[in-house]
Parts: C-alpha cells; structure tokens; sequence
C-alpha cells in the first residue's frame, strides 16, 4: 500500500525553534543561522497538525512505517520492508530479576528487517536521498546503521558507501557487501572527514552525521516516533511510565521522545513517560554533559564490547530528551550489559550485547531507588547475531555415549534426566 501523505511541511531550528527553514533540502550539517564554530544545533520536522485524522493513534502497530505516514516525512514509494510493528514482550520475571513490582516489557527491535532499529531511521533518510535527486547514499557505521542504510539503498537502486573501521568482523563486511555497499575500511576518526569529502565532491545524501559535533540526519529521527506510537496502542492505549534506551548519540532516544511528545500533544494522552539513555560506561558522554550542565562534551572512550553505541561525544537531542522528559542517563558496565544480554536470553530473546544496555540500564536504576506508577519498557535494540568478538562460551567434552551425556547434563546443567 501507498503512504498517506506526509504532513511535514519545514525544518525547525533546535538552537533557536523560531528558526524555519524549508522541508528539502535536508540540513544535514545543521541550523545555518544559528550554529557555530564549537555547536552545530540539529534540526527538526514541523507538520500542518490541522490536517492530522482524528483516530490516527488508535491505528494498529502493525509492520510498515507506511501507516503512520502523515507524521513523517515523504517516504519514497516503494523503499518499505516490513519495518516497524515490533513485538511488546511481557516480561514478568525479568521484573523479578531487576527487583521491580511493576510491568516490565521488552520492545524488541531485532524484528525489524536488518535485525535492528536502525531501519526506522534509514526509511526515512534514504526517502530523503531519493526525494534529493542524490546520485547515492554515504554512512560511517561499523554495525547497525550500516547494514540498514547499504539495505534500504539497494531497495531503491542507489549505490550506497560505507566508511567503516578498521578491523570490523567478517560477518558485518558480508551482510553489507550481500546489499551491494561499497567498503572503505579508515581508521575510525577519519571515517567522518572522508565521508564529507564524499557528500562535497560527488553530492551522495549522508545518512549520519558530518558535522564536528553531532546533529546527525533532521529525517531520522522522525522514524525512531512511530515506536512510541506502537507502544501507546500494544500497551492498551496508555502510556508506560519509563522508557530505558540504549544509547550512543541519542537519535533513538530523541526521536522515542517526540513521539510521546506528539501523542500527548496532539493525542491528549499522559503524562508521558521519563526517558533514561542508556550508555556504556566506557564513554558515557550523555551523562556527563547533563551533569556539567552542558549541551555538548567531549570525553574519553575505553574498550568495551559495546561497540555499537559507544562514543565520545554526545548529541544536544539527548540533552533535550532526558531534560524534557525528568529522565535520567545511566552508565553501565560491560558486566552490567553481559548479565542483561544473559537474562534476557533466559526469556527466549538474543540481544545484541549494546541491546541489552536498556535492561541493564533499568535494573542499575531500580537498585539506586528509582520508582515508577506504572509500566516500564526497555528497548531491545538489535539482535545477538549482531555481536563482534565475544568469546565463544566454554562446552564440555562428552564421550558418545548416554552415561556420559547423562552426567554431563547433571554436573554442568544440573539437569537430573
């Protein structure tokens, strides 16, 4: 089926929201009036809101961006996979395990059509790419965002390339390689700089961010909305009462944010939810900008196995997220995140090891005395096959034969057969 059509209608200023500007082009490099030197603000999408149907959010979440078409910007017919309609699980004895009373739920973005949540957000780039006339589409990615822009540029026909580090795993290089990406391996602060060159010389449409501090794609997150329009609905039309997200430059956590933003606005449902950012603890700049009291901070990254959401520099949309929403930014460890990806598996779901960081996130908040009236959701970002050199669990030898696989399944198991 065909999109209804967009209501968006200009690009709003972060820095100064009575900056207007145009809907295309796409100001990838941020606000042009008030941006500066030290501080590019990223922009937003406005909408003619007068023309919104009366029953939009009680639309069922099911696949497809499509259907929520009038709140995001042009899609380009036909760019849909399925993206979307994600499963709400219930999660009763994770509740258990975080040491909470309330409903616990797993959103769970491994369902999307690249195994992540990324594809919500490249739906809605890549339109833009099309909607530009751009000869193709560029990304510096190692992981999710990679895969979804080199897919939903094949989907339209657009050569896709993509900066990525040095040394990334086999299994990324052939998931997008499949897509028809081209692969620049760079070191990974060089990645940025030469993409831009990219963007400047041969006019391909950056799908992340080419800025020195980080205003990312104005379209993007607009897709990360519909999440918590999904949520409102597969929650029995309420709303929860705390979001844990993971996070890297927060674009999944803002754009989670306009959504109940609009939903309470535009919908007359709340209070809306408290956001927590999620991030590692070996970089963790969200947090510490919040507590500088700063819009943007630059800090030092340590090794972690949460390769896909650490970084070393937080986004201004995060600070408005949390700030707007009385949230929180959580730091947690890799053996925080290692725990949570464990229980989670135990509830039949394989996280991505950053994935996880939403739960671990939660229980490390509930164990510091956070509280909540009512429902608590932790976004589960991308799928365990996802993950980059996590070492391969220990299995123990067996003879062939059944009293030692019986004994097996009692010593190591403790499973009595």
């Amino acid at each position: 089926m065909n999109a209804p059509a967009s209501l968006a209608r200009t690009q709003r200023s972060l820095g100064d929201p009575s900056r207007r500007f145009p809907l295309f082009p796409a100001l990838v490099e941020g606000c042009p009036a008030t941006s500066t030197a030290e501080l590019q603000y990223p922009l937003a999408l406005e909408y003619d809101t007068a023309r919104l149907p009366a029953d939009f959010f009680r639309r069922d979440p099911y696949p497809g961006l499509w259907r929520w078409g009038e709140l995001l910007p042009p899609l380009a017919p036909g760019l849909s996979m399925g993206e979307g309609g994600t499963p709400l699980v219930a999660a009763p004895r994770l509740a258990d395990w975080v040491g909470l009373e309330k409903e616990v739920y797993i959103k769970d973005e491994s369902r999307n059509p690249t195994g992540s949540h990324k594809d919500r957000l490249n739906l809605c780039t890549v339109s833009a790419a099309v909607h530009s006339g751009a000869p193709g589409v560029t990304v510096a990615s190692s992981g999710n965002h990679g895969a979804a822009a080199a897919a939903y540029a094949a989907r339209v026909g657009l050569p896709c390339v993509l900066f990525i580090t040095e040394g990334t795993e086999p299994h990324l290089v052939r998931m997008v390689s499949a897509y028809g990406a081209a692969v620049v391996p760079l070191p990974r602060p060089l990645r940025r700089v030469l993409m831009r060159e990219l963007v400047e010389r041969a006019g391909f449409h950056p799908v992340s961010s080419i800025t020195p501090t980080h205003t990312g794609h104005p379209f993007g997150p607009e897709g990360y909305k519909t999440i918590a329009y999904e949520l409102y609905r597969q929650l029995g039309d309420r709303l929860p009462a705390a979001v844990f997200v993971p996070t890297a430059y927060a674009e999944l956590l803002y754009g989670v944010w306009l959504g109940f933003k609009e939903l309470t606005r535009l919908g007359g449902v709340g209070p809306a939810p408290q956001l927590f950012a999620c991030e590692p603890a070996a970089g963790a700049p969200l947090r510490a900008a919040l507590a500088a009291g700063r819009p943007v901070v630059q800090v030092d990254e340590a090794p972690t196995a949460a390769y896909s959401i650490v970084v070393g520099a937080n986004s201004y949309r995060g600070v408005l997220a949390v700030r707007e929403s009385e949230g929180d930014a959580v730091a947690v460890s890799d053996a925080e995140m290692a725990d949570a990806q464990t229980a989670l598996g135990r509830e039949g779901l394989w996280a991505e090891f950053s994935g996880a960081a939403g739960l671990a996130g939660l229980r490390q908040a509930a164990a510091g005395g956070w509280r909540f009236d009512g429902p608590v959701v932790c976004l589960m970002t991308s799928t365990g096959f996802k993950d980059q050199g996590l070492p391969m669990p220990q299995l123990p030898p067996v003879a062939p034969t059944w009293e030692a696989v019986r004994q097996t399944l009692r010593d190591v198991y403790q499973l009595e057969v």
